[in-house]
């Protein structure tokens, strides 16, 4: 087998890559990189900061400032994401965000960008957050904004349009929303509002017609178009608008702030993510202002900040620690080398350790939570929202560091973390994102984004499942009393057949977190593989036929984002370092281990590694929601490592064969 791929190069590139992970640990025992990528998040952060008169300094400023001059595009709009086409919604947002920050209207670069938005109808055509954002600047007017109102949160919690059932992330975003549109909240205008009004509107601003502008949203920016369904519930709340009553609404207003304050406390004035952390704040800006909630957010922002090479931007959640290390731990035990970073490992479970949720959160049926107890967040312990697959895979961290280190965690936290994920699973077999799936998918016929897709329902999703499935199973073979195994092996047997039911005619996995049939085949795979599919298994066989057809003349594997936007494979022209090491990890348990395919694939990576056993910058590996990429910094010192070293694994297991022959 040694003819395969030289096993002492391959063992150099592991020794290289494993050095370069352990030296990029952080004291705190993480891996800390950047989570960012999302333009039009750090427009909002600075339109919030001048609304509550509390900017950041000079310099950040600046440094916001370069950002948005580094990802402006040649066309002079702004887009989603960085390297991605232009969007309205974010070039409007851009936009503004600067002339806030003082720059002047002359400066070449907004010239440019105000000339790309006028010539795509103005602000009018912002998509329906970018017109919420502008009405609490003062800058539109509320009849130009979809109603929000807060009775909604009033109704009867079986009613299937219930904010309660909607995804978390959404529904926590249109919480504070739907406090902030009850009492119409705006900045006063000041000068520089007023002098906005004329740059972002082709028209005059007072001779808008601004009830007509709710739904209109560039055709550039359209990626689930207005529906039926939701343009009958629209006309349904501005009808309810006229005649709403001041007694409910002062009522409703009550009960979201409420809502409002309880995610705050629970999340240490974190907040789920970055648009609804600034919501919030807005919220007690405008209930009490001055007041020490408003100081208590103000003090977090930083949080979701990272200064990059180009300059200072918002993330999107306040970082990846926890996600990121529980794979770089599990990278570094494939490698077989966790005696010789036995410190490294050490560290890595420590966080693991401290992060782990211990409990659930207060009067939770009153604030529309699910259990928290046993659960791992994406960030740190303080976030507090466990996800599934965060949770499986601290788990599974755990499990594999549980004899390298001094303090193994307890038989019952680890109990907590399976009954956690044992009740997250959903009635079609697969696993969600942060909770059950609270409605039917077609109220994602509501979906009121128009830019974004699947933001109501928290559907079953292949990464999460297979997550899960493997947690699951590894902590089967602990051994466990019987009760608690039929509950376990009820799960496998359900989520398995949620992989093989999702696997596409063509042999793939479409992922939803990363890009994406190399990220969701290589999910897939694993979790089939470790719940006894045999590497000569038609579904196993089919996605290695899938993968091989795909791998590109240099040997590597590469995806744009546009594999999630339409739903089919779409190339990078090169190979790209994460995608690559993927498709490698998949192959390498399929019948396709000992192909040429997986050696091109190897020399790829050999290829790419630098002197310091390092990968360079290159294609955003991350998504949400189908439309925004997202930056996950380690995924190349991570997988890199790992598929080399899976690879190193095979080499030695298959001379240790010859030899006994």
């Amino acid at each position: 087998m040694n003819h395969w791929v030289a096993q002492s190069d391959i063992s150099q590139a592991v020794d290289l890559a494993l050095r370069h992970l352990r030296e990029t640990q952080a004291p705190d025992g993480s891996w800390h990189g950047d989570y960012g990528g999302p333009v039009f998040l750090l427009p909002t952060l600075i339109a919030a900061t001048h609304i509550i008169d509390q900017p950041f300094d000079r310099k950040t400023e600046q440094d916001f400032i370069r950002f948005f001059k580094h990802y402006q595009n040649a066309d002079g709009g702004w887009p989603l994401h960085i390297h991605g086409q232009s969007y309205v919604y974010t070039t409007a947002l851009s936009y503004v965000a600067q002339r806030l920050m003082g720059v002047p209207a002359d400066d070449p670069d907004l010239q440019r960008g105000r000339m790309w938005l006028l010539d795509r109808g103005g602000a009018v055509n912002v998509a329906p957050w970018g017109k919420f954002l502008f009405a609490l600047l003062n800058l539109y007017d509320y009849e130009g904004v979809l109603p929000v109102p807060p009775e909604l949160w009033l109704l009867p919690r079986a009613f299937p349009a219930h904010p309660s059932r909607f995804w978390c992330h959404s529904r926590m975003v249109y919480l504070p929303m739907s406090y902030l549109y009850g009492i119409r909240a705006q900045a006063p205008a000041t000068p520089i509002e007023r002098s906005l009004r004329s740059e972002i509107f082709c028209e005059p601003y007072d001779s808008l017609d601004f009830g007509t502008t709710q739904t209109r949203c560039a055709p550039c920016d359209v990626y689930v178009p207005v529906s039926r369904s939701f343009r009958v519930l629209s006309g349904l709340l501005n009808g309810y608008e006229t005649v709403a009553s001041k007694k409910l609404r002062d009522r409703a207003n009550a009960f979201v702030l409420d809502q409002v304050r309880q995610e705050d406390d629970n999340t240490n004035n974190i907040c789920i993510g970055p648009i609804n952390k600034v919501l919030n704040m807005l919220c007690w800006h405008f209930a009490e202002p001055g007041g020490e909630r408003v100081t208590a957010h103000r003090r977090q922002l930083p949080e979701y900040l990272w200064k990059g090479t180009h300059g200072t931007h918002m993330q999107g959640y306040n970082s990846s620690r926890l996600w990121d290390t529980a794979f770089a731990a599990q990278a570094i035990c494939a490698s077989g080398r966790v005696e010789e970073a036995r410190d490294t490992v050490e560290r890595a479970h420590g966080y693991i350790d401290r992060n782990q949720v211990l409990e659930d959160t207060p009067d939770r049926t009153r604030y529309f939570r699910d259990p928290s107890k046993g659960g791992w967040p994406f960030s740190d312990r303080k976030h507090g929202w466990p996800i599934s697959d965060c949770t499986a895979e601290g788990l599974k961290c755990a499990l594999a560091l549980k004899h390298y280190v001094d303090a193994p965690l307890s038989k019952e936290r680890l109990e907590d973390a399976v009954e956690l994920i044992l009740g997250w699973q959903n009635a079609d077999g697969g696993w969600p994102t942060y909770e059950r799936s609270r409605t039917a998918p077609w109220m994602e016929a509501l979906n009121p984004s128009l830019i974004f897709g699947d933001i109501i329902v928290d559907h079953s999703y292949v990464e999460c499942t297979s997550a899960c499935l493997q947690a699951l199973i590894r902590y089967r073979e602990e051994g466990i009393d019987h009760a608690l195994e039929h509950r376990i092996e009820k799960a496998i047997e359900r989520g398995r057949q949620f992989l093989l039911n999702r696997q596409r005619a063509d042999g793939s996995w479409m992922g939803a977190w990363g890009i994406c049939f190399t990220y969701g085949t290589w999910f897939a795979v694993s979790g089939l593989r470790t719940a006894g599919l045999a590497a000569e298994s038609v579904p196993v066989r089919r996605a290695a036929a899938f993968l091989a057809s795909h791998q590109l003349p240099d040997g590597g594997w590469g995806e744009t984002i546009e594999s999630c936007r339409r739903g089919e494979y779409a190339s990078c022209t090169s190979g790209q370092v994460v995608m690559t090491s993927w498709a490698v990890l998949s192959l390498l348990q399929s019948e396709m281990a000992d192909s040429e395919q997986v050696r091109a694939g190897l020399r790829f990576l050999q290829d790419r590694q630098e002197v310091d056993g390092s990968w360079p910058d290159e294609t955003i590996a991350g998504v949400f929601n189908k439309t925004c990429a997202i930056t996950y910094d380690n995924y190349r010192k991570i997988f890199g490592l790992w598929a080399l070293a899976a690879a190193e694994a095979r080499l030695k297991s298959a001379a240790k064969d010859e030899g006994m022959a």
